[in-house]
């Protein structure tokens, strides 16, 4: 029987090509987002590697919706061998400019539904005393980035979590890896938040990202897949993708340096 890889976010970007990579490895794939006919699209993909896909459309800042995934995903297949936390979304600011509900959206995007989909495959896992988690964090959770505040608490809190669960289940049978990746080419832009002092700054920033990601030095979701693989396959505790090597190791020694630079970066 083949082992079976659940993916939040999977119907576009870094889902999307960990899902195919996975696939070419001879996983059946779970395939959960918003939009069930962006998940169709990617699970004709699968199917093309003979691969099974099943998609369940999930919201993961709903509990309820989130156990609905896992208890389809265990009938369907028996069992859930990896989870892939990857849904999430960007928020670019001043920190005065977002308001509560900007802030709550965040943290219950980014942050609490990787708490919902962990505490209902958990225990799963543990009863079989195998599986491994990966959640997606970014270079964020490891380097305090100004204008970028919700964010930034939220991956923080995801490297946090992640560190903590790793040490608290290896000796459970349990893998917890943390992937940490720079700004990547993909179409997350359209469901970011930003905001700014008037709407002319918020579509600044807007500007200044998309203009970012069309610099040839901006990674691929293949290679953010790719990071994925080696922590399942190899038994990481995390892995720094490509660029983000380098913005941890200057964050490292010159952190005035970095913080002035992130701050001139962003600040517009």
């Amino acid at each position: 029987m083949a082992p079976i890889a659940l993916i939040t976010g999977a119907s576009q970007g870094i889902g999307e090509a960990t899902a195919l990579l996975f696939a070419s490895k001879g996983y059946d794939l779970v395939l959960a987002a918003r939009h069930r006919d962006r998940l169709a699209v990617v699970a004709e993909d699968i199917q093309k590697l003979d691969r099974q896909a099943l998609v369940v459309p999930t919201d993961v800042r709903d509990p309820d919706q989130v156990k609905n995934l896992i208890d389809k995903a265990l009938e369907h297949y028996g069992a859930i061998d990896v989870l892939i936390n990857n849904a999430g979304i960007y928020v670019s600011g001043p920190v005065e400019s977002f308001s509560l509900e900007e802030w709550h959206h965040t943290i219950d995007t980014n942050l609490c539904g990787y708490v919902h989909t962990i505490h209902s495959v958990l225990p799963h896992m543990l009863a079989r005393r195998q599986g491994a988690i990966v959640n997606i964090s970014s270079i964020g959770g490891k380097v305090p980035i100004p204008y970028l505040a919700p964010y930034t608490a939220t991956k923080f809190g995801i490297a946090g979590m992640t560190a903590a669960m790793h040490s608290e289940l290896k000796p459970k049978g349990i893998h917890v890896c943390g992937i940490y990746p720079n700004i990547i080419k993909t179409s997350f832009t359209e469901r970011a938040i930003f905001t700014g002092h008037d709407e002319a700054d918020a579509q600044s920033r807007r500007q200044q990202l998309e203009e970012i990601l069309h610099t040839p030095f901006v990674e691929k979701p293949e290679d953010v897949a790719k990071a994925i693989w080696d922590g399942v396959k190899h038994q990481r505790a995390e892995v720094v993708v490509g660029s983000a090597n380098f913005a941890q190791a200057a964050y490292n020694v010159f952190p005035g340096f970095v913080q002035w630079l992130s701050r001139q970066t962003f600040k517009r």
